[in-house]
C-alpha cells in the first residue's frame, strides 16, 4: 500500500515541475510516466485520465500557496490590517524563486476551457483566497470587506500575472505599498478590535 502511495506521490510531484514549468498542453501522459519512473499501468490506476493527473497537480498547488499566503499575513503580526497588507509579502518571495512563471491558476485557466473540471478548479481556488481576504478585512473593519477582497485580490492577481512576462520582485512591492493605501482608506479607525485581530488570518 506505501509503494502505490509512494508512486502517486512522484507523480503528482513530477506533474508540479513539469506542468508548472512547460504548461499543461505541453506535458503528455508519457513526458509524466518517463520523467517519473512510474509504470504506464500505475499511472492508470491512480489518474484514469490526464485530467485528474491535473487536478490532483493543482490541489497540491492550492495547498502549498495558500499556506504561503498565511505564513506572510501571520508574519505582518496579530493586526487583520496588517495582515492584509503582509500577504503581499509572498508575492515577492515567489519572484524570486528559480523557476518562477506567475500563477499556476492563472496559467491552467488559460489552457483549459470554461465549465471543464480543470477551469472550475481554477476558479474554486480563486473564490476560496478571496473569501479568506474578505475575512481578514472584515475583522480589520473595512466599510465594505467584500469589495476591498475583490481589490487586493486583483492586486495579487496581477502580480502573478506579472510572473509569466517579467517576474519583476519590485512589481511586488509596488503593488505592496498600493495595497497599504487602499486598505488604510478602506479600513475605519478602531474598529478592528483586538479579539477580532487575534483570530483574523485562521482560516484561510
Amino acid at each position: 500500500m506505501a509503494k502505490r502511495g509512494e508512486a502517486r506521490d512522484q507523480l503528482v510531484k513530477t506533474a508540479l515541475r513539469l506542468f508548472y514549468a512547460h504548461g499543461l498542453r505541453a506535458v503528455g501522459v508519457d513526458t509524466i510516466i518517463a520523467e517519473s519512473g512510474v509504470a504506464k499501468a500505475t499511472f492508470y490506476k491512480h489518474f484514469p485520465g490526464k485530467d485528474d493527473l491535473v487536478l490532483a497537480y493543482l490541489d497540491e498547488v492550492d495547498v502549498v500557496w495558500k499556506a504561503q499566503l498565511r505564513e506572510a499575513a501571520e508574519a505582518a503580526g496579530p493586526d487583520p490590517a496588517k495582515q492584509l497588507v503582509g500577504m503581499f509579502d509572498a508575492l515577492e518571495a515567489a519572484c524570486l524563486r528559480e523557476g518562477y512563471r506567475g500563477c499556476a491558476f492563472v496559467n491552467a485557466a488559460a489552457e483549459s476551457p470554461a465549465g471543464t473540471p480543470v477551469h472550475e478548479r481554477t476558479v474554486r481556488h480563486k473564490r476560496e483566497v478571496r473569501e479568506w481576504v474578505e475575512g481578514m478585512a472584515a475583522a480589520a473593519g473595512a466599510r465594505e470587506p467584500a469589495a476591498l477582497a475583490r481589490s487586493l485580490t486583483v492586486m495579487i492577481d496581477g502580480v502573478l500575472a506579472d510572473g509569466v512576462l517579467e517576474a519583476f520582485p519590485t512589481t511586488a512591492r509596488v503593488a505592496r505599498t498600493a495595497a497599504s493605501a487602499l486598505v488604510a482608506a478602506s479600513v475605519s479607525t478602531g474598529v478592528a478590535g483586538t479579539a477580532a485581530a487575534g483570530t483574523a488570518g485562521a482560516s484561510a
